[in-house]
């Protein structure tokens, strides 16, 4: 089993689904009116607008609204507005900021820009009094409570479930809504998980791939950037497809592959991708694994879930495997090299 260390990162993540589940109470009010306006003026795009760990939820939110909703969905680069003073096209658009501090000038200036525009705003926040959130026409509080450790881990968690919260309202998708309730208990069993093969595995590493497709895409980019900034590991995140257009190159013994998988239409490409790269010699740990597993490949257990909670139970296993790795190598979780809680990019 894993060891784990008494950090601040490790009882922050471990409260992620107490996090959730007062998510999900309280902002049930909030989501049946904003499913009643999308419905009366339903959006013809979205544009999302997001920095580091919340980008990464962006990515999942992206590929829900896409496949539930039908909408194409946008990523603002901020200092288009902050830097260049440009703003995007506004009429039946929704833009929606997310953000653990809310306070980073580079969002809140394209938040502006787009209300100006004539957009409806829509913000996916921590902290609640913040100035992203007095901007936006509907706020949804991410009810995660005070994040001290640097490294984000409960309020990533509860921004995907924000997002996947926001879809279903959306959508009025019961199998979705069903999928939610049941997550609190699943994310506890997701944190009594042992990854301790990957923790070993990693001790002694330069860098990795972390691979995802589809909704793990989200969370593939999510651990490669903790894995950097709490484990001091080059790991670059690469969706199982574009791999393949290049960086599978460089797979073989020296570098190790961490696969994010969930049992849906990317799962035939993404087993078949993590065979090849065992066959070249690289280790290849998949979390959220099929029958059988890739031949040569390290199952990491996860609870049985939805293709779209997959991502979300994955994430919250690995944040406790990322903590033992962070102290292994010499590192503190709490507080990584060259960096603070909240960045503020202009």
């Amino acid at each position: 089993m894993i060891q784990d260390p008494d950090t601040q990162m490790f009882r922050e993540a471990a409260e992620a689904p107490d996090v959730v589940r007062r998510q999900l109470a309280d902002n049930r009010e909030t989501l049946a009116q904003l499913a009643t306006h999308l419905e009366a003026e339903p959006p013809t795009m979205v544009l999302t607008c997001a920095r580091g760990s919340s980008d990464h939820a962006a990515t999942y939110l992206k590929h829900l609204i896409e496949t539930r909703v039908g909408l194409v969905v946008a990523s603002a680069s901020p200092s288009v507005a902050s830097l260049y003073g440009g703003a995007p096209a506004g009429g039946r658009m929704l833009t929606i900021g997310l953000s653990q501090s809310g306070k980073s000038p580079d969002l809140i200036a394209t938040m502006e820009a787009a209300a100006a525009a004539g957009a409806r705003t829509l913000a996916l926040v921590n902290v609640a009094e913040s100035p992203l959130a007095s901007l936006a026409d509907t706020v949804l509080p991410l009810r995660a409570g005070p994040e001290t450790s640097v490294a984000a881990t409960k309020s990533f968690l509860a921004t995907l479930v924000a997002s996947a919260s926001l879809v279903a309202a959306w959508t009025g998708d019961a199998a979705l809504e069903a999928d939610l309730t049941g997550l609190p208990a699943t994310m506890a069993a997701a944190w009594s998980c042992d990854w301790s093969p990957l923790v070993g595995a990693l001790g002694a590493a330069r860098g990795l791939f972390v691979i995802g497709r589809g909704p793990g895409f989200g969370a593939a980019q999510e651990a490669a950037l903790k894995l950097k900034e709490t484990c001091g590991l080059h790991a670059e995140a690469f969706s199982a497809a574009e791999v393949r257009h290049g960086p599978m190159a460089l797979v073989g013994p020296d570098l190790p592959l961490l696969v994010f998988r969930q049992d849906d239409q990317t799962a035939e490409s993404t087993d078949a991708l993590a065979a090849d790269a065992a066959a070249n010699g690289a280790a290849v740990f998949v979390a959220g694994g099929g029958t059988p597993i890739p031949a040569g490949a390290t199952l990491l257990p996860l609870p049985t879930v939805s293709p779209q909670m997959s991502p979300i139970v994955a994430i919250q296993a690995f944040y406790r495997a990322a903590n033992a790795l962070s102290v292994r190598r010499g590192f503190d979780p709490d507080r990584p090299c060259n960096l603070r809680k909240v960045t503020e990019t202009v």
